[in-house]
């Protein structure tokens, strides 16, 4: 066969191809359809926190969603803290942010720390509900948009090796992964190393927070190149006190970092 019958033969076939290809596309799309509608008969869709079951997979039924507090403006922009409302004419920071600055530039999160937020995190951290990864990510994605449009990297809040050992998976780089794929962002996961084994921040109080993690963490010199000079963006599942974030930022910055943001599915906010 000649060259010139070869291509021909190539775009037929390759034409053929594309028109029995849309032919044959809502057959497929009919065939995955009837996939689900069976599996949803044996395994109906559940709520992601109480359990119940939903139309869909993947969300919230009614009561949950009412019970989870999205997080709108106005914010804080540099801590993410919710305002009451927005001064006219001065910047949107708050009182926290004046007097302590921290050392990453911007922090987001999705939602409030409450029953529903508390609930997911928990079963995505210690329940195995791996699935639960996705549709955080697209929360956090929504909150940090305008992070994520200027970010040049996504790096996740590492975890120690043994809790990592223990845990099987660190649930930040799930959601960094997913954040990143969704958004067509670099994630490196191994840009950021939790240097010691800290103990659990969950009863601490700020100071001991900050004191617990303070030099915690460090860019390994094979993955300096990756950081210096480029804006990062941070991911964690909550920001509680910001102690974490804050170490972790402080870390990049050694490593020539030039700008550090921070996103996170859930934000605890402390009531007067």
């Amino acid at each position: 066969m000649e060259r010139a019958d070869l291509r021909r033969w190539a775009r037929t076939g390759a034409l053929k191809g594309a028109i029995l290809g849309e032919r044959l596309a809502p057959l497929a799309r009919a065939v995955r359809a009837s996939g689900r509608g069976a599996l949803n008969l044996v395994l109906p869709p559940t709520c992601l926190s109480c359990r119940a079951i939903v139309d869909d997979a993947g969300g919230l039924c009614g009561p949950c969603w009412g019970r989870l507090t999205l997080i709108a403006p106005p914010v804080c922009e540099r801590l993410g803290t919710p305002l009451p409302y927005a001064p006219a004419g001065e910047p949107l920071l708050s009182a926290e942010a004046l007097a302590d600055p921290p050392a990453f530039d911007r922090a987001r999160a999705a939602v409030l720390f409450g029953d529903v937020s508390r609930d997911m995190v928990h079963q995505l951290k210690y329940g195995d509900r791996l699935d639960l990864a996705r549709p955080m990510a697209r929360l956090m994605r929504q909150a940090g948009a305008a992070l994520l449009a200027e970010a040049d990297l996504i790096v996740p809040v590492p975890l120690h090796v043994l809790r990592l050992w223990r845990r099987r998976f660190n649930q930040a780089a799930l959601l960094a992964g997913h954040v990143g794929r969704a958004t067509g962002r670099p994630v490196a996961v191994e840009a950021l190393r939790r240097t010691r084994a800290t103990v659990s921040q969950v009863n601490l109080s700020r100071v001991e927070r900050h004191a617990n993690v303070s030099g915690a963490f460090a860019v390994p010199p094979a993955q300096e190149g990756k950081i210096a000079g480029r804006r990062i963006l941070l991911i964690d599942d909550v920001f509680t006190s910001g102690a974490t974030l804050d170490a972790c930022a402080r870390a990049l910055r050694r490593a020539g970092a030039s700008h550090v943001d921070c996103v996170t599915f859930a934000r605890v906010v402390e009531r007067p």
